[in-house]
């Protein structure tokens, strides 16, 4: 690829050649960042639908609540 001259290659094993180490841990280790994922999609949910509350107090306490009841399978809404 780095004798084609086509830039997009080059810039692609840029790339691979800058973030070796990290591209190779992902396949080495089984570490996987989506419970964390899921908890920021459910706060950027509820902060969609307490946008209309201007209250910074209130949307806190909303997060809070559905956290904690989260785990014990009930709603809070």
């Amino acid at each position: 690829m780095e004798l084609s001259g086509i830039w997009e290659f080059r810039k692609a094993i840029g790339t691979f050649r800058n973030w070796q180490t990290e591209i190779l841990n992902s396949f080495a280790f089984a570490y996987f960042n989506g419970f964390f994922k899921g908890i920021n999609n459910l706060k950027k949910i509820i902060k969609r639908n307490v946008f209309v509350l201007q209250n910074f107090t209130r949307a806190r306490a909303k997060i809070l609540l559905t956290h904690k009841y989260k785990e014990m399978g009930l709603d809070v809404g």
